[in-house]
C-alpha cells in the first residue's frame, strides 16, 4: 500500500458496493452564531464532493457551537452520529478535522464510537478518512490527531508566552519612565485605549480571527469577563 492509497479519498465500504451504494451525511460546524461565520461554504463543498464521487446525500447537519465544547454539549453532533449509526450511513462528510473538535480527547472519542459503528468517517481538507480504499483502518489518522492536538498545544503556549512578554515590555517600560509598573488601578482610573491595545494585543488579534470568548480567555489565560468587555469595547462582532 502506498501513502497515496493511505490518503485516497476513497470511501468505498466492500468490494460489492457500486459508487451509486454509498450513502453519505455531512456534518458542518462553525463556533460563531453571528453572521460571520455560516455553514453554507463547508455544505456547498461537501456536496459538490459527494457529487463528483457519486454519493447520495442521506442528510446534512448544521451546528453553531464552539468545538472546544464536550461531546454531550454538541447536540446536533450526536444527533448527527447516531443518525449514522441508524440508517446505516456509509460515510460522514467533515470540511475538515478541526470540524469533529478541538479537544483531542473529544475527536477521539468520536473516531473510537465511529470505528464501533463501522462508520466511516472523511475529512475534506487533511484529505484523510478511517478507512482507506482497501477498507483497512488508515493507521495515519491517529498519528494526524496527535499531531494535530501537539500543534493545538504549542499554539496556546505560544500565544500565552507572547501575551506575558507583551505585559513585560509593557511593565518594565512604565517602571523606567514612572518607577510603577503601571499595573495597579486607582479608583475612577480608566486606562487610555492605547494601553489596552498594546496590553491585549494578542486577546485583540483572536477576537477579530473569529475565535469564542472562552477560547479565547483559555489560549491568553485573560478572564473571560475582561475578554467579553475588550470584545464590547472594541465593537468586535
Amino acid at each position: 500500500m502506498t501513502l497515496q492509497d493511505l490518503f485516497e479519498p476513497n470511501i468505498k465500504m466492500n468490494p460489492y458496493m457500486t459508487t451509486t451504494d454509498i450513502r453519505a451525511a455531512i456534518y458542518a460546524r462553525v463556533s460563531s452564531t453571528g453572521d460571520r461565520q455560516s455553514t453554507e461554504r463547508q455544505v456547498i463543498d461537501l456536496t459538490d464532493y459527494a457529487s463528483r464521487n457519486s454519493m447520495t446525500i442521506c442528510q446534512t447537519f448544521e451546528e453553531h457551537i464552539s468545538g472546544a465544547k464536550k461531546n454531550h454539549e454538541r447536540p446536533v453532533l450526536q444527533e448527527c452520529l447516531t443518525f449514522c449509526v441508524e440508517e446505516k450511513v456509509d460515510v460522514l462528510l467533515l470540511s475538515e478535522l478541526s470540524r469533529l473538535g478541538r479537544n483531542v480527547d473529544e475527536v477521539l472519542a468520536n473516531i473510537r464510537f465511529a470505528k464501533e459503528n463501522r462508520l466511516n468517517i472523511y475529512f475534506q481538507k487533511e484529505g484523510i478518512s478511517i478507512y482507506g480504499a482497501d477498507g483497512k483502518e488508515n493507521p495515519y489518522l491517529t498519528i494526524m490527531i496527535a499531531v494535530l492536538g501537539t500543534c493545538a498545544q504549542m499554539e496556546r503556549e505560544s500565544i500565552h508566552y507572547r501575551l506575558q512578554s507583551g505585559r513585560k515590555v509593557y511593565v518594565d517600560k512604565n517602571i523606567a519612565e514612572t518607577g510603577k509598573s503601571g499595573l495597579g488601578r486607582k479608583e475612577g482610573y480608566r486606562k487610555p485605549v492605547e494601553t489596552k491595545k498594546e496590553e491585549y494585543k494578542e486577546v485583540l488579534k483572536l477576537l477579530k480571527a473569529g475565535y469564542p470568548i472562552r477560547k479565547v480567555a483559555k489560549l491568553t489565560d485573560v478572564s473571560e469577563s475582561t475578554v467579553k468587555r475588550l470584545k464590547k469595547e472594541f465593537a468586535i462582532c
